[in-house]
């Protein structure tokens, strides 16, 4: 049915073959999961849809019901399709679908337009249902739909996008789409009909009535703008008015009644004046609909109605206001005038104006009580009436938008946050009163009371002071709401967090703690009802138990049936045993993947695994980190237990074990301990002690069935034998790894065991029984007496364990209380003859050696004692993971499953989804010679680096790859691996791609547990999930052979699934000319690249913004219900896939009246260990992406979409403009549009934390500094936006609030903080210059409540930042981060980008300019020159800085105010950090050489005439100052208004009396006219001589150039000496000119261009200056470099030693000058030859004057740096003397051929084991000669013994 539609309409349209191919295979896949929709237990029966292709096709069509709904026209659906043998309804549904999808497919930057393509779709089906019916239909060429349809609108809209205009005067994708909100456009055909592109078409066909129409392109190209992106603040006034209108009401009200309180007003009075709010009100609402008008005008079509809506609104707005005002001017008038001929009282009056008031104010009040009901609002907007539709028509032009009519939320959330920001904003009224108000009222009195008794102050002086006063008060105002919210954020943040239960499992300890229930919780939430048993099968485990692992059993629960795990499950009736399985099973995949991943040990892994023994009793074994010390525990316990009962009492087993039996991990453990130990015990022994053993552990077994344990056992002696047998076992774990078995058996006895397979089934079920007696005795065979045997030969595992053995039986002996009964007596006399059986393990030694030869053979003896050693030998603290990443994953999915989590479906009825990344040109996989090549000037290539960053993990990499060192890393074994290894660490494509294939395993994983065949997997895996990488470039890789292309290439063939979708181009002619098409491929599974698709489009399909277009070229290739993107940055984990199925389920879920379209996830920074600077933004982001998402969701329900990796539901988006918008320069921040466009289109948005997704920042400074502009450029680009000035008219106010502060509002509050720092600098030297500090004699500082408001208050900031950490990694921790953010300078990086975001939002809304920034993603250790640091930050930050520190010196020369510090410091640390953040930040700016360097570079490039901005200052100011060319007149008001600033204060300044010189009193030597002259003489010498130079001698240059020099200083110098006027006008003048530079610039003056060179070289200085100062004291380059790596130093990570040893990399094999650091080479290679003497004496080598000539390999990636390829090392071994030892011959213990000491410590396997007190060891300086024999250099050297020495 699809394929004869596909077919049918692929024909009549002329669609592409390939395309059609596309689509159909789209919608099989689509229509397949919908069958989910059928089943009863997703939908009940009468609620379930006819057909999947009936739920389809509403989804699909919802947004084309809604269009034709509001152009007032049927929808156009297909009819009875006589070609297809189908149900019509199915029939006709198909045929619908197959249209939209094959339109969708092949519209590219179409479907930027959704409407648009509703449009399409509309009038080709009109078209094709006239047909309908006919036998024969009209076949057009594949491509005419492309050719004819797509390409002539593409061309329209590529003509306007490719413009240079600014917005306001080019159209995109939003005004193209937007004519087709408009029945206009159903006056237009689709296209333009051609004849002769029909093959055959039948003349039956009756001529359509559209072929008279006009093609839609002439509609498009006559179409209006429908919105003017103005550039100007007024434009994000407009859309927050709201906002801004609530504070100045506010302010308003909290000044009268703060001026009520201290003049002592009657209430009657505070209301009159009171009232004034209405008239306050009345004229924002009439400046509102003004700047309505300016925002439309000119540019913007206006229907009748809107024009006249407005000019009403205006009018009577107006009209209300005059009459307000004139009621208020007569209530507060003369008593008795007559006014409109009528003479009444002021009471009169002010009732007049009250009447009035309310009765404009009444929309305003209804507004105000619907803003607490939102659905009024949206069943008003949706409502049919005509009335009210014209009403809103009149009223609300917004109201006939097509979008913006359902943004409602349910009243229950709605009463949430509406609670939430009632209490906000009440605390904020109730602090601002008493901080910023009322602290107001005093100087405002004091002011109108010198103007009303002193006739020498005018009413315009004493507005302006009240203006300058009051001025930064209500700045502030505007600000400090932030800061609350960032308090109540943090409160209901941490709330939300803990009643989620996130942070409750932090540590590994908390993790044990609650292991045990984890298996429950995984069964019931993430696997389906049918695991764990045939598909429809009756029996499944997932229902809820009583029996869970804590409520306390007494026996163990990892049950005792002995098969694998298929046939355990099916066979098993404990449900419990079950889950355990379950869960191990997905827990070991985790484990092997952070194996995998190199982020644990071997060892780790073997300690966090579950353990599986075949043959076993148990069906898994819990992980060793899960019992580690547990036994431990358990004797502590008994002993207390023992110690506490009454003496001579008898307890019985249950109440002496009761600690013991009450607690299932211990019983679990003491079982495992049993069982595995007795395994253990029985094959050490041999089958010689098998009936012993047997009979000895039943005789156990049977006391504990009866209950009698305690009555034959001395609990309190337990002790003694767990320690021998921790001693055992741990000397057969160490000896067993170094043994190598005899060839040949030392023994001709037969072996009658074999030690690979399990105990037999009696075994299991005589421990099950409690009974060993089912074991069935070896007969002893007759063997040699030990002491007579010839091949005794020296074992030192044998003889050790044998001793220890001894020892554990002796301590059972002792254990036993023998006079109880004959059986303890039995078994005391079994343990004995043990002891003593001369041919058994104990006493005959090629018996005891076999033995251990052929335990040593077996795999699974080596487990099992693996597995014991970690049960009885090991602690906690030994078996965990040493990796921080490793420790925060697993507690993090630990955690998670405790979490409010959807239960998951069958793998059948899942919901489908693909992931899209779009890729540039980015690092895909790292080459060889990317990672060896050293790209700065420190010398450090990138692998060197990681291998630093990641030191454990490289450890872990070669233990993997079983490399002893790092010479064989780049064979062509391991090339690959190792350039994985270090991609993997890297913000690379390997590790995205890599991180979300984990999808397709964890799937496999759980289709495993659900039992699906590995056929039915397979489908299912091309059904429900899919991975596409948009390689935009990828074809001009591959066309230019760059290894990137290979390296994608090893990607496809390395995860079958992974698609790739890339934009081919072809040139077509000598012109240029291309032909572009969308290609899909995918690996061939033989080696090569299969094309699977591929679809021509009109044209180069980037016409907007990169990323966007590339996300929606590739969609067409996506196949799943719902979308996640990801960007290059992220990366995925195995264990968080596992949880996705879950994840999807939300979009099930509706919690309000719309449904979830799109689905936010936690993120990961994981690059926060690099430096300082890296943690900062890591603790930012994390902040952001945690707590401020939780809050925005819950209870704000104002979540939007901030980029990657949200889930999206497809269906939804692709039928109303997709994931993200990418018009040119608007939709810079594309990723937020959609949040917009949701919201606008009545979708809504969750966010949930159970699953997390891992993402990488910036860690340079440069580079964050980009990421922060380019943030600050979406954000301003935003505020011009129609999105969110549409988005901000239809919230309620609530929803508002939280947009602006939980998202663009924070970048308002930069721009209103540097503004207000900026004003009350400015103001307060303003005051001081002009002596006006004072009011009346009085001193007022009221400027200090703002220091406090500035400084103190920015403190709040950091409380949600701590309260995230809190909540996750507890309070105390939290703590230190904070104190440690603060310690290395974190509040400077924080205000430098304060500074950076509004730099960057104010320039881009007043010139524009926004660009997407390329911030890179490498590693940054080098330094920055400070040319280049100039270059970056002059403009933003540090002329800023320069200005602020200027003034502050002004401020402290002209204040008497007093108080100065208190007044400025927050001022000072603002200035200072602007001027030093950029040196703190930058790595070695302290280095005396580096600043030598830098500041000579800086000279060269400020006297540098070419080159570009990088080598010449005078390029670079000319290119850092182009845009002031482009600006309107109305930005350049801003900068006038600052020129205007600097004139005053010059004037100020010139005119004060600072350091006035009186000409009467002080006479001068020379005149001021004298010295003018001289300086223009030496001034026309300099510029003569300058010019002359190169004719002049050297020595007549350097003469005059020393005289011109010395000449002008002493000049200048004299003037100032002579007349203090002068520095007083020289500080006059840096205004004045800062004036007239600033209008130069303004009005295109090239004349400033020097002055602004002289500044730019005094600001150079000024920086420089304490830059050579604290590099002579060279200490603060060590705390600097210590501060900024701390962050890394803490986690392992030696950076210092990189910037070290990099100085001295400079050759190409790394060698180091013997002359160049020598100190530090003798250091390291001490270091080295320690470490080799303690590897030879672990050895067990013994000798004198050993020299070892040799390679010194080290696997330390930092020492290779500076050790040399090969060195001679001599060490000496230490003389051993003694009263036995002499000459040339040896006593005592002797040495083997190997020169071991088989009787020492090494040989023994304990190292721990104490040297011989008798013996004393002496080294000396000079290697010692052998007695018997020179001593040669050339290799080892031992002498053996005459006769092998008695054992003692």
């Amino acid at each position: 049915m699809v394929y004869s539609a596909c077919e049918d309409l692929g024909n009549f349209f002329g669609f592409q073959d390939s395309s059609v191919r596309n689509q159909a295979e789209h919608l099989l896949i689509l229509l397949s999961n919908n069958r989910r929709y059928m089943s009863n237990h997703i939908l009940r029966a009468n609620m379930q849809p006819p057909s999947p292709i009936h739920a389809l096709h509403a989804k699909v069509f919802s947004n084309y019901m809604k269009w034709c709904r509001a152009m007032g026209v049927p929808p156009n659906f297909s009819k009875m399709n006589s070609s297809m043998s189908a149900p019509p309804a199915l029939a006709s549904r198909v045929v619908d679908l197959v249209l939209f999808f094959c339109v969708w497919g092949e519209s590219v930057n179409v479907r930027h337009m959704p409407e648009c393509m509703w449009f399409l779709y509309h009038k080709m089906m009109e078209q094709y249902t006239m047909s309908e019916g006919f036998t024969q239909t009209r076949s057009l060429y594949a491509g005419n739909f492309v050719d004819k349809v797509i390409f002539p609108i593409y061309d329209i809209v590529c003509a306007s996008m490719k413009s240079k205009k600014d917005h306001k005067e080019k159209r995109n994708y939003d005004d193209f789409n937007e004519f087709f909100w408009s029945r206009n456009c159903l006056r237009y055909s689709y296209c333009e009909e051609s004849a002769p592109d029909v093959e055959g078409a039948s003349r039956l066909v009756r001529p359509l009535p559209g072929e008279s129409l006009p093609p839609i392109t002439i509609g498009l190209a006559n179409s209006p703008k429908t919105f003017l992106e103005k550039r100007s603040w007024l434009r994000g006034i407009l859309a927050m008015y709201r906002i801004i209108e609530w504070h100045i009401i506010t302010f308003y009200v909290l000044a009268v009644t703060a001026f009520s309180r201290e003049l002592v007003w009657g209430w009657v009075y505070t209301l009159q004046i009171g009232s004034g709010v209405f008239w306050i009100m009345n004229l924002l609402q009439l400046s509102s609909g003004v700047l309505e008008v300016w925002a439309i005008y000119p540019g913007i079509q206006l229907n009748g109605t809107i024009v006249c809506g407005s000019i009403f609104s205006i009018l009577s707005r107006f009209l209300v206001l005059v009459y307000q005002t004139l009621y208020l001017m007569w209530t507060f008038g003369p008593e008795g005038a007559v006014h409109l001929g009528i003479k009444e009282d002021a009471n009169f009056w002010w009732w007049q104006y009250v009447w009035l008031s309310v009765l404009c104010m009444i929309p305003w009040f209804i507004e105000a009580v619907i803003q607490f009901y939102p659905t009024i609002t949206s069943k008003i907007y949706t409502s049919q009436n005509d009335y009210v539709q014209s009403f809103l028509n009149i009223l609300f032009p917004l109201s006939r938008l097509y979008v913006g009519k359902e943004v409602q939320e349910s009243f229950r959330n709605t009463m949430i946050y509406s609670f939430y920001w009632l209490t906000l904003m009440v605390w904020k009224l109730y602090f601002s009163y008493i901080f910023e108000v009322y602290s107001m009222v005093q100087p405002t009195i004091h002011l109108v009371d010198d103007y009303v008794n002193y006739s020498n102050q005018s009413f315009a002086q004493m507005s302006l002071l009240l203006s300058m006063r009051w001025f930064p008060q209500f700045l502030v105002y505007l600000i400090d709401m932030s800061i609350w919210y960032s308090v109540w954020q943090a409160c209901a943040g941490t709330s939300i967090g803990f009643s989620e239960h996130l942070g409750d499992i932090r540590t590994m300890k908390d993790l044990r703690s609650n292991f045990g229930r984890a298996p429950e919780h995984f069964c019931h939430k993430m696997l389906s009802p049918d695991a764990g048993s045939r598909r429809g099968s009756s029996a499944s485990f997932l229902k809820s138990s009583s029996n869970s692992f804590g409520d306390g059993e007494r026996k163990s629960l990892l049950g005792s049936d002995p098969h694998s795990l298929q046939g355990y499950v099916n066979r098993l009736l404990d449900v419990r045993v079950q889950k355990w399985v379950m869960f191990s099973a997905a827990w070991n995949d985790i484990i092997d993947h952070f194996r995998q991943e190199d982020i644990i040990s071997n060892a780790e892994r073997d300690n966090l695994k579950f353990s599986r023994f075949d043959g076993f009793s148990q069906a898994i074994y819990l992980p060793v980190f899960q019992t580690a010390g547990v036994i431990e525990d358990i004797v502590a316990e008994l002993e207390i237990s023992k110690e506490d009962a009454p003496a001579n009492s008898a307890f019985s087993d249950d109440e002496i074990f009761k600690p013991i039996l009450s607690n299932v991990i211990m019983c679990t453990t003491v079982s495992e301990v049993w069982e595995l130990g007795s395994y253990v015990l029985l094959q050490l022994v041999g089958p010689t002690h098998r009936n012993d053993v047997v009979a000895i552990t039943g005789q156990i077994l049977k006391w504990s069935e009866n209950g009698t344990l305690a009555k034959h056992v001395n609990v309190e002696k337990l002790r003694t034998v767990l320690n021998n047998f921790v001693k055992l076992v741990t000397t057969l774990q160490k000896g067993m790894r170094k043994r190598k078995p005899a060839s040949q058996p030392r023994s001709s006895a037969e072996k009658s065991q074999q030690v690979n397979s399990a105990p037999s089934r009696g075994m299991r079920r005589a421990v099950s029984a409690t009974s060993l007696g089912s074991y069935e005795a070896v007969p002893n065979k007759k063997v040699n007496n030990f002491m007579s045997s010839n091949s005794s030969s020296a074992d030192a595992l044998r003889d050790q364990a044998r001793d220890h053995f001894r020892a554990m039986a002796h301590a059972i002996k002792g254990l036993l209380n023998h006079n109880i009964d004959a059986d303890s007596r039995e078994l005391s006399d079994r343990l004995t003859f043990m002891l003593s059986m001369e041919n058994g393990f104990l006493w005959k030694d090629d018996y005891a050696s076999d033995q251990l030869d052929l335990l040593c053979k077996s795999s699974l003896f080596k487990e099992v004692l693996t597995k014991v050693y970690g049960l009885i030998a090991c602690f906690p603290d030994d078996v965990e993971p040493k990796s921080k990443e490793a420790s925060r994953r697993l507690t993090f999915f630990v955690n998670s499953l405790f979490m409010d989590m959807p239960d998951a479906p069958s793998i059948h009825d899942m919901f489908s989804w693909n992931v899209l990344t779009p890729y540039y040109s980015e690092p895909v996989t790292y080459s060889k010679s990317e990672l060896e090549q050293r790209s700065d000037a420190l010398g450090v290539s990138t692998l060197l680096y990681l291998q630093t960053l990641y030191r454990s993990d490289w450890n872990n990499y070669l233990e993997r790859q079983g490399l002893m060192d790092d010479e064989k890393i780049w064979s062509k074994k391991n090339i690959y691996e190792t350039r994985t290894w270090a991609s993997l660490r890297a913000q690379t494509l390997q590790r995205t791609v890599s991180g979300m294939m984990y999808y397709e395993k964890a799937l496999r994983r759980l289709a495993n547990l659900e039992r699906l065949d590995d056929d039915t997997t397979n489908y299912l895996m091309g059904e429900k999930f899919g991975y596409i990488v948009s390689c935009q470039v990828y074809g001009n890789q591959k066309k230019n052979q760059s290894p990137a292309a290979d390296d994608i290439d090893q990607l496809m063939h390395r995860f079958p699934l992974l698609r790739v979708a890339y934009i081919d181009s072809i040139r077509v002619s000598r012109t240029g000319a291309a032909v572009y098409y969308s290609v899909l491929v995918k690996s061939d599974g033989r080696g090569g690249i299969q094309e699977v698709y591929r679809v021509r489009l009109p044209g180069n399909p980037v016409l907007g913004e990169g990323k966007p277009e590339n996300q929606n070229h590739a969609m067409i290739f996506t196949r799943g219900e719902f979308l996640q993107t990801i960007d290059m940055n992220q990366e995925g984990y195995f264990e968080e896939a596992l949880k996705m199925r879950n994840a999807l389920q939300e979009f099930a879920k509706r919690d309000g009246p719309l449904p979830t379209t799109i689905l936010g996830l936690r993120e990961h920074i994981f690059t926060g260990s690099i430096s300082s600077l890296a943690n900062y933004m890591a603790l930012q982001e994390t902040s952001f992406v945690t707590l401020g998402q939780r809050v925005l969701d819950t209870p704000l329900r104002m979540r939007l979409h901030y980029g990657h990796p949200d889930v999206f539901d497809k269906l939804f988006f692709i039928t109303r403009g997709g994931i993200s918008k990418s018009s040119k320069g608007i939709n810079l921040s594309e990723d937020i549009f959609v949040g917009y466009n949701n919201v606008l289109r009545g979708g809504q948005v969750g966010f949930k934390e159970y699953l997390q997704v891992g993402k990488g920042r910036d860690v340079g400074m440069s580079q964050i500094y980009k990421f922060e502009a380019k943030l600050s450029q979406g954000n301003g680009e935003q505020t011009l936006s129609r999105d969110v000035y549409r988005m901000c008219h239809r919230l309620d106010f609530c929803r508002l609030l939280s947009y602006y502060f939980g998202g663009i509002g924070h970048y308002f509050s930069n721009v209103l903080t540097i503004l207000t720092i900026y004003a009350v600098v400015y103001l307060m030297a303003m005051l001081a210059v002009y002596d006006l500090e004072s009011i009346g004699g009085r001193q007022i500082t009221p400027m200090g409540t703002i220091q406090m408001l500035l400084g103190g208050l920015g403190l709040l900031q950091t409380i949600p930042l701590y309260a995230t950490l809190g909540v996750e990694r507890g309070w105390w921790n939290s703590l230190r981060e904070i104190a440690h953010v603060f310690l290395t300078g974190g509040p400077l990086h924080f205000m430098f980008h304060i500074q950076t975001k509004a730099h960057y939002m104010s320039q881009t809304i007043l010139v524009g300019g926004a660009k997407y920034r390329a911030t890179g993603r490498g590693f940054v250790t080098q330094h920055t020159p400070m040319d280049e640091q100039f270059r970056f930050f002059a403009s933003s930050h540090l002329y800023l800085g320069v200005e602020m520190s200027a003034c502050l010196i002004i401020l402290a020369i002209f204040s008497d105010a007093g108080q100065y510090a208190g007044r400025t410091w927050s001022l000072w640390l603002a200035s200072i950090s602007f001027l030093a953040s950029p040196f703190w930040f930058n790595p070695l700016s302290f280095d005396w050489n580096v600043v030598t360097s830098d500041y000579c570079s800086y000279l060269n490039w400020m006297s540098g005439a070419s080159g570009g901005s990088a080598k010449s200052w005078s390029i670079w100011w000319r290119e850092e100052n182009a845009f002031y060319k482009s600006l309107q007149f109305s930005s350049k008001l801003v900068y006038m208004i600052k020129a205007a600033i600097y004139l005053l204060l010059a004037e100020g300044i010139r005119t004060s009396g600072l350091l006035q010189w009186d000409p009467m009193l002080d006479k001068v030597p020379i005149g001021l006219s004298t010295l003018l002259t001289i300086i223009v003489l030496l001034i026309v010498i300099g510029m003569v001589y300058s010019s002359r130079q190169r004719d002049l001698p050297y020595p007549v240059r350097r003469t005059i150039g020393i005289f011109v020099c010395i000449g002008l200083i002493m000049a200048v110098l004299t003037i100032y000496l002579e007349d203090s006027d002068t520095i007083r006008y020289t500080m006059a003048a840096y205004y004045a000119l800062g004036a007239f530079c600033q209008l130069g610039l303004l009005f295109g003056f090239e004349a400033v261009k020097p002055l602004y060179c002289i500044h730019d070289v005094i600001c150079g200085h000024i920086i420089f200056i304490p830059l050579f100062i604290l590099a002579a004291l060279q200490i603060p380059n060590y705390i600097q470099t210590w501060l900024l790596y701390h962050n890394a130093l803490s986690s392992d990570v030696v950076i210092s030693d990189i910037l070290r040893y990099a100085r001295k990399s400079q050759e190409a094999d790394g060698s180091v000058d013997d002359n160049d650091g020598l100190s530090e080479q003798i250091t390291e290679l001490r270091k080295i030859v320690q470490r080799q003497e303690e590897l030879i004496a672990a050895a067990g080598l013994t000798g004198n004057g050993i020299t070892v000539s040799t390679p010194v390999r080290n696997i330390d990636a930092i020492a290779n740096l500076v050790q040399p390829n090969e060195e001679v090392i001599k060490i000496q071994q230490p003389i051993v003397t003694g009263p036995k030892y002499g000459g040339g011959s040896m006593s005592g213990r002797s040495l083997s051929m190997s020169g071991l000491d088989v009787w020492g410590s090494m040989a023994m396997g304990d190292t721990s084991d104490p040297i011989d007190p008798g013996t004393s060891y002496a080294q000396n300086d000079a290697p010692q000669q052998q007695s018997s024999s020179d001593q040669t250099d050339q290799g080892f050297s031992f002498s053996q013994p005459d006769t092998m020495p008695p054992r003692n």
